[in-house]
C-alpha cells in the first residue's frame, strides 16, 4: 500500500463534530479533499451550512446535521441520522468544545466550570459511546477526539478548560485500550492555541498576555487550523494504522521542553 493510498478516504465516511468554523471547519474540509464523504455538525446551523457549501463548491460530498454534543439524545440522533444518510461512519473526529473562564481555581465559578465539561467532556463521552456502537459492528473504524496542550500540562486560571481536556485523554487512552483487537483505533489531538475564532476570543480577554504565550511557544508562533487538520486526518488515515490510545501534542514544541 503507497502514501498517497493510505491517506485517501475514497468510499469512506467521515464525521466531524464543531465543524461550522475553525478547526472543525478545516477537517471537514481537508477530509473531503482526501474523498471522503462529510458529515458536518454543530449547533451554529447556518455556519454549518456554509462548510458543507464549502465542500461541495471543491467537488466534495457533505451532508449537515445540527447536534449539541452536551444533549445525550441529539448524539444518538446524529449517529443514526449518519447511518441514515450514508450507509456506514468510518472516522469520527469529536472536535466541538468551548472555552472557560479566566479565574484562578479557588474563584472558579461552580457553573461554568459544569458548563465547560458538560460540552468538553460529556460531549466527547457521548460521541464516544454512539459511535464505538457502530464502528463494532462494521469492526473498523477510527476516532480522534480533539483535546489541548492543556490536556497534558496544567493551564493557569483555566482550571474547568484543563480539566476537561485532561478528560478527554484518560477517556482517549482508556478506549483506545478497550478496542484496539476490535479494529477500532482511538487518538487524541492536542494542539497548542491555534488562530480560531475560540481562539481569538481568547486573546482580547487576556489581552497582553497573549504575547508571553506566543512567545512560550518555542517555535515562537501560534498553530494555523490547517496545520492541525492535517495531524488529525493523518491520525484517521490508514497511515497510521499502528496508532492508538496515543495523545499526539501539535504544538510547535511546546510540550518537548
Amino acid at each position: 500500500m503507497n502514501t498517497s493510498t493510505t491517506l485517501r478516504f475514497d468510499e469512506k465516511v467521515a464525521l466531524v463534530t464543531g465543524a461550522s468554523s475553525g478547526l472543525g471547519r478545516a477537517t471537514a474540509l481537508l477530509f473531503a479533499q482526501r474523498g471522503a464523504k462529510v458529515v458536518v455538525s454543530d449547533i451554529a446551523i447556518e455556519a454549518g451550512h456554509q462548510t458543507v457549501a464549502l465542500i461541495r463548491e471543491q467537488g466534495g460530498d457533505a451532508h449537515f446535521i445540527a447536534c449539541n454534543v452536551a444533549d445525550e439524545a441529539e448524539v444518538i440522533a446524529l449517529i443514526q441520522q449518519t447511518i441514515a444518510h450514508y450507509g456506514r461512519l468510518d472516522c469520527a473526529v469529536n472536535n466541538a468544545g468551548i472555552g472557560g473562564l479566566w479565574h484562578p481555581s479557588h474563584t472558579y465559578p461552580s457553573d461554568n466550570f459544569e458548563k465547560v465539561f458538560s460540552v468538553n467532556t460529556m460531549g466527547v463521552f457521548y460521541c464516544m459511546k454512539a459511535e464505538i456502537q457502530v464502528m463494532l459492528k462494521q469492526k473498523s473504524g477510527a476516532i480522534v477526539n480533539v483535546s489541548s496542550v492543556a490536556g497534558l500540562a496544567g493551564f493557569p486560571s483555566n482550571m474547568a478548560y484543563s480539566a476537561s481536556k485532561h478528560a478527554v485523554v484518560g477517556m482517549t487512552k482508556t478506549a483506545g485500550l478497550e478496542y484496539a483487537k476490535k479494529g477500532i483505533r482511538v487518538n487524541a489531538a492536542c494542539p497548542v492555541f491555534t488562530i480560531t475564532p475560540m481562539v481569538t476570543g481568547m486573546f482580547e480577554v487576556i489581552g497582553d498576555y497573549k504575547d508571553k504565550l506566543e512567545a512560550s511557544i518555542p517555535m515562537k508562533r501560534f498553530g494555523q487550523p490547517n496545520e492541525v487538520a492535517e495531524a488529525i486526518v493523518w491520525l484517521c488515515s490508514d497511515a497510521a494504522s499502528f496508532m492508538t490510545g496515543h495523545a499526539m501534542p501539535i504544538d510547535g514544541g511546546m510540550m518537548a521542553e
